[in-house]
């Protein structure tokens, strides 16, 4: 299975390719860096938006270039209130070439209410190195959650868990449609 996804993060292809295996045998991913055409820090909205934007971005790319995949993904991560409290969550969005799409999110983390506005105005990161001295330890490793967490759940782990989710559509496909 050929697939194209929207970055060149390790951790979050990583993240996809551990929820692709799964389902799917030989699994090929290659990273391609699109823009999601949203804020630099997604809040709400934008957080799903910024991931299909990078789907629509990464097809038209792989179009113009050459390229075929099985499927196009790509993740996003935010903050949100959409549940009336504050979180940050990731949204990965997968789509084929027939346009068929689905979506999912991660666990998403509290944000305490102090931090938020910082966040909104910055990102998550920039916070995050104000917060904690690990930055060099935190983003070649497993992200803030990883420091959050005390080492239990990863960047890696969340973006799997997001594209799980995502893939509940494609491997229900017969009954989802």
């Amino acid at each position: 299975m050929k697939v194209l996804i929207a970055t060149k993060n390790q951790g979050k292809i990583e993240g996809a390719r551990k929820a692709l295996l799964n389902y799917f045998d030989n699994v090929e991913i290659e990273g391609i860096p699109v823009e999601s055409n949203v804020s630099e820090q997604p809040v709400n909205d934008e957080i799903y938006n910024g991931a299909k934007n990078r789907v629509k971005n990464l097809k038209e790319y792989a179009d113009k270039n050459g390229k075929r995949a099985d499927l196009y993904l790509a993740v996003e991560s935010g903050i949100t209130n959409s549940l009336g409290r504050w979180m940050i969550t990731n949204i990965a969005v997968i789509e084929d070439d027939n346009g068929f799409e689905s979506y999912g999110t991660s666990p998403s983390f509290p944000v305490p209410e102090r931090l938020v506005q910082d966040i909104i105005d910055t990102d998550l990161s920039q916070v995050m190195n104000k917060i904690f001295t690990e930055d060099e330890e935190r983003h070649n490793k497993g992200g803030g959650i990883q420091l959050l967490t005390h080492e239990k759940i990863s960047r890696i782990d969340l973006t799997q868990m997001a594209f799980i989710m995502a893939l509940t559509k494609y491997i229900n496909e017969d009954k989802w449609k």
